[in-house]
């Protein structure tokens, strides 16, 4: 489906040479020049280790019919005269002003999410729901950074009526550029926890950063947040604030959860009753985000529900799978926070009909000064309803340690290599055990839960 043409683009970059004006049809935006396309607009961006200038040829021969080009960058011989190319200052800029552009040109509701734990999950859920009554779409991933945003925006066809979008940062600023770019009609911070502690300086820092999201809002914006989180309790009384949570004094209140080993049920203040394919308490809030985001957009309750039901989300997020020797795996392994760390450790714990429970858990990334309080904080979620801990790299030792400091009954061992883990592990590997793999993305869990699910990996 056609995007636009490259008439259109002539009003957003001036400066150009080529049949622009002869309303070549673009029907995809490429920035990888290895990617088949068809009818795409390539834009070669600039980073440390490469130019994307220097793939033209590769970009025409996928199929690229247009290119943008820094305007003090030769252009290539080999490229048709009639090749329409339009020059920039910038090709990274560039992307994110036709991003914006294009969002107006398509003109849908825009739901931004962000939240140091937590945001994908939710704008999965989001995307669901509002998909019900909507042509919706959405982040695919997590491409939330200052390319992933205007990507995902240029990824949308033309008659998209919803759209869903992942925010992420790692320094103060970053989440303002994204909302200026996407312009949210609603925006949902899901939490405030330590991940990026280390460049933001305190929670205080992140909440800071976090509520840059409102800076890019539409005039009549709602913005949803964590209203049990004390950091955000400033914005409690502005307009068009609506708070989820736990407390009773929320807008949307979660009265009762019920954790089963394949779903989460759990009743709202809107007196009715929610299911949904994901465990743990943590996962009824982020469906009350979406909950809220419908009743803004008058979506049915039982298309709400319904929706709730069949969630496909992004793997490697909380996902019981069956281990072998009859044993259950739990495979968090896609990143962590100290936060999303203990609400894993509290779901394992509350999920019924298993005879021991053990924790593998490795190193949180970019905790900076605070690493060691911040990793010895997750053992204040253990007690001994889990029957061993195991840790696995370099401050996840702090970890393993408090916990058998605390509780002396608890099989606490740490690890420094994969290998000597996963032998140890093998006496627990048994019917009736469920195992917990949680690290940041960088420990490779993954690596771990292959070798437990299937022992030919």
């Amino acid at each position: 489906m056609m995007l636009f043409t490259t008439d259109w683009l002539t009003s957003l970059f001036t400066d150009f040479r080529g049949a622009a004006k002869s309303s070549i049809e673009i029907n995809e935006i490429t920035t990888d020049s290895r990617k088949k396309t068809n009818q795409s607009l390539f834009i070669p961006l600039v980073g440390e280790n490469f130019n994307g200038h220097d793939f033209m040829k590769d970009a025409l021969e996928q199929g690229a019919a247009a290119a943008l080009w820094h305007k003090k960058k030769d252009l290539p011989g080999f490229l048709p005269a009639d090749f329409p190319v339009f020059f920039v200052e910038d090709t990274l800029s560039a992307l994110q002003e036709l991003a914006s552009a294009y969002r107006e040109k398509v003109n849908p509701t825009v739901i931004a999410v962000t939240g140091s734990n937590g945001k994908t999950t939710t704008k999965d859920i989001i995307a669901s729901v509002v998909g019900s009554s909507f042509k919706t779409h959405h982040t695919k991933g997590n491409l939330n950074n200052h390319i992933g945003v205007p990507l995902t925006i240029l990824s949308m066809s033309s008659d998209t009526q919803a759209l869903v979008v992942e925010m992420g940062m790692n320094h103060f600023g970053e989440i303002e550029a994204l909302t200026k770019i996407a312009q949210p009609d609603y925006a949902v911070i899901t939490n405030i926890g330590e991940s990026h502690i280390e460049y933001l300086g305190s929670r205080e820092g992140i909440a800071k950063a976090k509520l840059e999201i409102t800076k890019g809002m539409t005039k009549n914006g709602y913005l949803i947040i964590d209203g049990d989180e004390i950091l955000l309790k400033q914005v409690h009384q502005c307009d068009h604030v609506l708070t989820c949570g736990f407390d009773d004094q929320n807008d949307l209140a979660i009265k009762e959860v019920n954790i089963s080993h394949e779903s989460t049920k759990f009743k709202l203040s809107d007196n009715e009753v929610y299911t949904i394919p994901l465990l743990g308490s943590h996962h009824a809030l982020n469906a009350a985000f979406a909950v809220t985001i419908a009743g803004l957009l008058g979506i049915e309750k039982n298309k709400v529900k319904q929706a709730l039901t069949q969630l496909k989300l992004t793997s490697m997020r909380f996902e019981l799978i069956n281990g072998i020797n009859g044993s259950a795996v739990i495979n968090d392994a896609y990143n962590a926070s100290p936060t999303s760390m203990k609400a894993s450790i509290n779901a394992v714990r509350h999920l019924e009909g298993f005879r021991q429970k053990v924790l593998v858990l490795g190193d949180v990334f970019e905790l900076g000064k605070n690493s060691k309080s911040l990793h010895q904080s997750v053992a204040d979620s253990i007690d001994e309803s889990v029957a061993a801990v195991f840790t696995l790299g370099r401050d996840a030792r702090e970890i393993s340690s408090a916990v058998k400091r605390s509780h002396p009954t608890i099989d606490c061992r740490h690890f420094t290599a994969k290998e000597t883990l996963m032998a140890a592990l093998a006496e627990y590997t048994l019917e009736g055990t469920l195992i917990l793999f949680k690290a940041s993305r960088g420990m490779q869990f993954e690596s771990l839960v292959n070798q437990v699910v299937d022992p030919t990996y």
